[in-house]
C-alpha cells in the first residue's frame, strides 16, 4: 500500500497518530520492530500499545484533576486509546485502569483492520530523508535509530530510568490478613487490596529495601537520573525512614476492619485485568534482583505466600530535548518533514504519550490537506502539555513531565485549592470548545492542497 505518512513505533502514541490520520483518509505505514525479530528490555509481546508498567491511566476526574481533564479532551477528539480503554476498564476507584492484555489486543485489532493503515513488522535504523514521518518510538528507541536522531539534531540524547512494579496472582493473597477498600472509601470501596504493617514490620521492611541486592548499572548508565513519578521503591527508601509512609505506603484514609484504625503503613494492590486474577503492587517499581524481590515482598503481611505473574524490572528511557528541537506542531526544526510524538518528546505517562500522538496525527493531516491547524489553547490540558514540550520548559534543564495544573496559565483571583482546580477545568473546557469550533473544515487529507472523500481528521470534533 502506498502511504502518505510513515509512523515509526507502534506504542500508544504511534497507534493514536495512525488512527487519527487513517480516519482522515490518509494512507499510513506503521512500522513496529516487535514481531519482526526484535524486542525491547521491557515489552513482553508484539501487540500494539502494550502497557509495560502500570495498567492505570490515572485519575478520570475531569473536574479536579489535570490528567482526568486530558482524558476528557482526548475523548472529545475521537481518541482510539481512550475509546479502547473505556471498553476494557477494570475497577480502580476514581482512576481509569484497564485489562492490559485485552486493551492492547483491541488496539491492535482495530489498527490492523483499518483499510488506511498498513502495519509492517520492521526495525527502522535511520530517520527517513524525505516524506512526512512521525517518530513515536517511545522511551526504548533502538540504539541505531537513536544514533540517527542524535546525528540529525546535533544534540546528545538524554536518558532516565523507569522501573516496573510486580504483579501478584490474586488467589495467592491472604485475605484473612489483607482487606479490600479504597482510600477514604472513594469509588467502589472494594477497588484495592490493602496489606497492613505495624511499625516493627515496616521498619524491618524498610531496612530490607536498603540492604537488598539490586541490579547493577553499566558504566554509561551510572549518572542517568530517575523520573520522580516512577521512582524505584528502594530509592525512595534511601531518602528517609518515613518517605514511603508519606508516599506509596501511606495509611491515611484506610481503616483496618480488624482494628478500626489506620495501620502504621500499608501496601496497596490494584486490579490489573478484567478477570480480577492479577493485581499489581501500587508504587512498587523496583530495581531489586528477582530473587530478592520474592524474598522481601513475601515479608509483607498478606503476601507471605504470594506468587508473582511478573516481577519488577528496570529499563533505560531516552528522550530528546524537545523545547530546543521541535516547533509548535512537533516538527523537527532542522528537518520539518519529521515530527516526534509520545514519550520520546519528554512527556511522561500513557495518557500524555497518546495525547501527543493524537496531536501529531492531526497536525500532519492538516498539513497534507494544505490547511493550518493552530495548536490547542494553552488553557487546555492538550495545549498546556504541548506548550511545555515545545518551548514552555527550560531546555537546559528539560526533564520528563506528566500533565499537571502547573503547566497551565494561572487562573485569576484567589480560591480554595479544590475550587481553584475547578476554575482550571472550567476554563479549559470553554477554551477547547472554542478551538474545536474554529477548526479547519472537515475533509480527508490525501495530499498537499487536495481533498477527496468524506469524514476527515476533524470529523470527530464536529
Amino acid at each position: 500500500m502506498n502511504h502518505h505518512v510513515h509512523i515509526i513505533g507502534g506504542g500508544l502514541a504511534g497507534s493514536e497518530a495512525a488512527w487519527q490520520l487513517a480516519e482522515a483518509g490518509v494512507k499510513v505505514r506503521l512500522s513496529e520492530m516487535r514481531g519482526g525479530g526484535d524486542m525491547t528490555p521491557a515489552h513482553h509481546g508484539d501487540s500494539l500499545a502494550e502497557l509495560v508498567c502500570s495498567n492505570s491511566f490515572r485519575s478520570d476526574d475531569a473536574e479536579h484533576n489535570a490528567v482526568g481533564l486530558l482524558h476528557a479532551e482526548m475523548r472529545a477528539l475521537g481518541s482510539l486509546i481512550m475509546d479502547t480503554a473505556a471498553a476494557h476498564k477494570v475497577p480502580a476507584g476514581s482512576a481509569l485502569a484497564v485489562d492490559r492484555d485485552g486493551f492492547s489486543a483491541a488496539v491492535t485489532e482495530r489498527i490492523v483492520a483499518h483499510p488506511n493503515i498498513e502495519v509492517v513488522r520492521e526495525r527502522i535504523d535511520a530517520l527517513p530523508a524525505s516524506g512526512i514521518t512521525i517518530v513515536a518510538t517511545g522511551p526504548l528507541t533502538a540504539m541505531s535509530l537513536a544514533e540517527s536522531i542524535g546525528a540529525a539534531t546535533g544534540a546528545d540524547a538524554l536518558a532516565f530510568f523507569d522501573a516496573i512494579a510486580p504483579i501478584v496472582y490474586r488467589e495467592t493473597i491472604d485475605m484473612e490478613v489483607a482487606w479490600m477498600a479504597s482510600r477514604w472509601d472513594k469509588g467502589d470501596t472494594h477497588d484495592y487490596i490493602n496489606c497492613p504493617m505495624t511499625k516493627e514490620q515496616y521498619l524491618a521492611f524498610h531496612q530490607g529495601l536498603l540492604n537488598g541486592e539490586k541490579s547493577e548499572f553499566r558504566e554509561w548508565e551510572k549518572d542517568t537520573p530517575y523520573f520522580e513519578g516512577c521512582m524505584p521503591i528502594e530509592v525512595m527508601a534511601e531518602r528517609g525512614v518515613d518517605t514511603l509512609r508519606y508516599g506509596p505506603m501511606k495509611p491515611v484514609g484506610l481503616d483496618d476492619p480488624k482494628t478500626g484504625r489506620w495501620p502504621y503503613a500499608v501496601v496497596q494492590l490494584r486490579q490489573d485485568n478484567a478477570l480480577g486474577t492479577l493485581w499489581n503492587m501500587v508504587g512498587f517499581q523496583t530495581k531489586l534482583k528477582h530473587a530478592e524481590q520474592v524474598r522481601l515482598f513475601r515479608t509483607i503481611p498478606g503476601l507471605e505466600k504470594a506468587e508473582f505473574a511478573r516481577l519488577g524490572g528496570l529499563h533505560r528511557n531516552t528522550f530528546i530535548n524537545s523545547p530546543q528541537l521541535l516547533d509548535a506542531t512537533l516538527r523537527l526544526k532542522k528537518a520539518p518533514h519529521i515530527r516526534f510524538a509520545g514519550q520520546i518528546t519528554g512527556c511522561e505517562g500513557y495518557v500524555e504519550s497518546a495525547a501527543v500522538g493524537l496531536l501529531a496525527g492531526r497536525f500532519a493531516a492538516a498539513e497534507l490537506a494544505g490547511r493550518i491547524l493552530a495548536p490547542p489553547p494553552p488553557e487546555t490540558a492538550l495545549g498546556a502539555l504541548l506548550g511545555h514540550i515545545t518551548g514552555g520548559a527550560e531546555a537546559d534543564a528539560y526533564q520528563p513531565m506528566n500533565v499537571n495544573f502547573g503547566l497551565f496559565p494561572p487562573v485569576v483571583g484567589k480560591a480554595k485549592k479544590a475550587d481553584r482546580k475547578k476554575l482550571y477545568t472550567e476554563r479549559a473546557k470553554a477554551a477547547l470548545a472554542a478551538w474545536m469550533l474554529h477548526m479547519p473544515p472537515h475533509g480527508a487529507a490525501v495530499g498537499r492542497g487536495t481533498t477527496e472523500g468524506g469524514g476527515g481528521v476533524f470529523a470527530s470534533a464536529g
